[in-house]
């Protein structure tokens, strides 16, 4: 689109130019005549001062009650072959032009003019006396009006296709963006962006407006103005109340819901107007005095009030932060701003001025209207990524639940149907090796050893289980952590690494003392185990708001992010001979706690565990 608009204004700068070598014709003659009563020679044979002089710069004279037509005489400069006249404004419904009696050009009463442009091709064969202008009919008036144009006819051909046929071209435009976004809407199917809907009809109607306001439609349809202002009148019965309808969707009623009492009162009155419109067109346009004070003083004013109105809301929602209001107060200001200036310039100009960079103001207010649809894309996108996010977080918590049910109701039934044979095993081993030689007891301690190993996994199976804490206590926490740290010094040292503490004072959770020792045991040794030369390991634990927070943080290995993303499944590990209990522990301890349990890891940079268990406030 915005290639497209690029496009249209630099062809209107060019257009522009293209006439700068053009003569314009300040001023002609003309003479009121009856239709049919005189020809062309005649006419020239009239004395002087039955001619009035006409300017340029001066509005169209209005017919006398008695005349249907008029003879216009125009004093045409020398030109060359291929040469022709732009006569920028024309009425009534018959243009017939004559040179040295001959007739040159005739629209044969196929067009209704109503102040479209008329382009006459001049050739040096028709001679170079003055160019009479036999213009009829129309229930509107007849003749010319604005400037009239000598010179190239190649030159002039821009001016008088182009000029107009921008007003289409912009209004076909805006047709084919209404009916792509009303495709995109229909496959969306979004109930918040129904407001989306009433932003086509306001596209659709502007595009409509703009083609049929173009006098260039009056070439394609000829003597259909009828039609044509039928079409332009729909298209701005629909434009005002579904411009109310997208800024209320957009916005919503506001307070005491006047927006909707105004937005009713609109629907029911372009509700009247068009079946006003439908009567008057079965009654042969008898009552167009009484519809064009509905359609034009009326509708006009509700206009002005509503524009008025909508914008002074915007502003409103604006200075009370609302982006979208502002983004609307914007794309409005450079619509009135553009419309103002051409409307001075219309006014305070010598000469004729025609209206043209309002439509593209209209294009900014639209492009602001579509940049608030865009955004509220965005957000219901935004929206619906947050809640993908959510369920599948919930998702994968069910599923972990789920799983931690199944492994705690197997491991609990196991642990207890194997820990009693174990001990008797151990038993029975620890007599036969009181009786055996030490070959033989060497190999019965090794049995020993892993039956007590055996006998360490089936404890973390209970506690996994199991994790409630039977023995809940209100306990000082930093405390405990130097007493687990105390008991993971020498194996920190054998590792080459050593352990900080940095530990705040007066940190009181509720839990239970021994599960929470068994917890962090686990943490610091994992981290223990990670360690290369000159390892550190720190400890702190300090509280924030309602929470505690613990951090045990290493240099060690680190890990990857497929690894981190795993920790805490059951039976996961990336030890060689882990089993990932001690880790599902863990967090079942924490868990049972009320806590939350968080790694952040990089693969050769170290690890973070990060507790936060709820404080109490009790001491």
């Amino acid at each position: 689109m915005l290639l497209l608009l690029t496009v249209l204004v630099t062809a209107g700068i060019v257009i522009g130019r293209s006439g700068e070598q053009d003569i314009v014709l300040t001023g002609w003659e003309l003479k009121w005549a009856q239709s049919g009563e005189e020809t062309v020679a005649e006419a020239a044979a009239a004395p002087q001062e039955d001619w009035v002089k006409c300017s340029a710069d001066r509005d169209r004279p209005l017919p006398p009650a008695d005349v249907d037509a008029a003879w216009l005489r125009l004093e045409i400069p020398p030109m060359q072959t291929d040469s022709a006249l732009l006569i920028d404004k024309v009425y009534g419904t018959t243009l017939k032009a004559y040179r040295n009696n001959t007739l040159i050009y005739d629209s044969k009463q196929n067009v209704n003019f109503s102040g479209s442009k008329v382009l006459i091709p001049l050739t040096a064969t028709q001679g170079d006396g003055p160019l009479y202008l036999w213009s009829s009919g129309g229930d509107r008036g007849f003749g010319v009006g604005g400037q009239i144009r000598a010179g190239d006819y190649d030159g002039l051909m821009p001016l008088y296709v182009k000029h107009d046929l921008v007003d289409v071209i912009l209004g076909t435009s805006l047709i084919f963006m209404a009916a792509v976004l009303l495709v995109c809407l229909f496959f969306i199917r979004v109930q918040r962006l129904s407001g989306g809907y009433y932003l086509v009809l306001v596209i659709l109607a502007f595009g409509v407006l703009f083609i049929t306001y173009s006098p260039f439609l009056s070439l394609v349809l000829g003597s259909r103005e009828r039609l044509v202002e039928a079409c332009f009148d729909t298209a701005l019965l629909i434009l005002l109340p579904a411009f109310t309808l997208y800024f209320e969707r957009i916005f919503g009623a506001g307070k005491g819901r006047h927006l909707v009492r105004f937005r009713n009162i609109q629907l029911a009155y372009s509700c009247l107007c068009f079946v006003f419109l439908l009567v008057n067109v079965l009654l042969s346009y008898r009552l167009d005095k009484l519809y064009v004070i509905m359609t034009v003083n009326v509708l006009g004013v509700l206009m002005i009030v509503q524009l008025a109105y909508l914008l002074g809301l915007a502003v409103v929602y604006a200075y009370r932060g609302n982006k979208d209001a502002a983004i609307f107060s914007t794309g409005f200001a450079v619509f009135a701003v553009i419309s103002i200036s051409e409307l001075v310039l219309y006014f305070t100009s010598a000469g004729p001025f025609h209206l043209f960079w309002w439509k593209w103001g209209v294009v900014a207010f639209i492009l602001s209207l579509i940049i608030i649809l865009g955004r509220g894309f965005a957000r219901n996108y935004e929206q619906a990524l947050a809640y993908s996010r959510e369920l599948e977080q919930f998702n994968n918590t069910a599923q972990r639940s789920e799983k931690m049910e199944i492994i705690s109701e197997l491991a609990a039934s196991v642990a207890h149907e194997v820990r009693n044979p174990l001990q008797v095993t151990r038993g029975f081993l620890q007599i036969l090796g009181e009786r055996s030689g030490d070959k033989e007891k060497e190999y019965l301690d090794m049995a020993v050893q892993e039956l007590d190993r055996a006998s360490l996994i089936i404890t973390d199976f209970l506690t996994f289980a199991k994790p409630g804490l039977e023995e809940v206590d209100v306990f000082e926490l930093s405390g405990e952590l130097r007493h687990v740290a105390g008991i993971l010094v020498p194996l920190a040292n054998l590792q080459g690494g050593t352990i900080e503490l940095k530990l705040q004072e007066g940190l009181y959770v509720l839990g239970s003392p021994a599960k929470f020792k068994q917890a962090f045991i686990n943490l610091i040794k994992n981290s223990v185990e990670s360690l290369h030369e000159e390892g550190l390991i720190t400890v702190s634990a300090w509280k924030s708001g309602q929470h505690i927070i613990i951090s045990v943080k290493d240099n060690g290995e680190g890990m990857k992010p497929s690894e981190l993303s795993r920790l805490g499944e059951p039976y996961y590990s990336n030890k060689t001979k882990g089993t990932g209990l001690g880790l599902m522990v863990t967090f079942r301890i924490v868990e049972a706690m009320n806590g939350t349990i968080q790694f952040y890891s990089k693969k050769g940079q170290g690890t973070e565990v990060v507790v936060k268990l709820p404080a109490d406030h009790s001491k």
